[in-house]
């Protein structure tokens, strides 16, 4: 889907703020609230607009370990991607997980109460036998930066 500056200013506007009013975003974007609504309509049916969410932060609940990890698998068949793939997606512990290229299959970010925890998150893992060969773990000690919004305009093709 192309994209022009518009669609980019509602885009912008919507991540920073997912509950602006409807006469808001139209201000932002330029438009009247109709035509707004209707091209923000569009974005949603055209999926690039996934979703909404709210921000939590996290720690203001209680207490919670931030681990990075990355795993590589002993065998590289379609077969071991899908089972490892699909028991991830299954562990809400797991909040985000990448397959990537390089020396590693996986990078995930897992965040559990305390190292205990994901301690034994990953001892589940193990005995599930998903095919991990190597894992490696990285404590995040401090969020230095963690933007939830995209610089859409820096990466998309605009019509203007």
């Amino acid at each position: 889907m192309k994209l022009d500056t518009i669609d980019l200013r509602i885009l912008d506007a919507i991540q920073r703020d997912g509950r602006i009013t409807k006469l808001a975003l139209a201000e932002k974007a330029g438009l009247s609230p109709t035509p707004c609504w209707m091209r923000l309509r569009k974005l949603e049916k055209a999926g690039v607009i996934i979703g909404y969410h709210a921000r939590i932060a996290p720690r203001r609940i209680a207490p919670v370990a931030c681990v990075m990890m990355e795993v590589t698998l002993a065998n590289h068949r379609q077969v071991d991607f899908e089972r490892f793939e699909r028991a991830v997606a299954a562990i809400p512990e797991i909040v985000a997980c990448w397959s990537v290229g390089g020396g590693v299959d996986y990078i995930l970010k897992i965040m559990t109460a305390d190292i205990d925890a994901y301690q034994r998150l990953v001892d589940g893992l193990l005995d599930r036998e998903l095919g991990i060969d190597r894992y490696f773990t990285y404590i995040v000690t401090k969020t230095v930066k963690e933007e939830t919004v995209l610089p859409v305009a820096s990466f998309a093709a605009s019509d203007e």
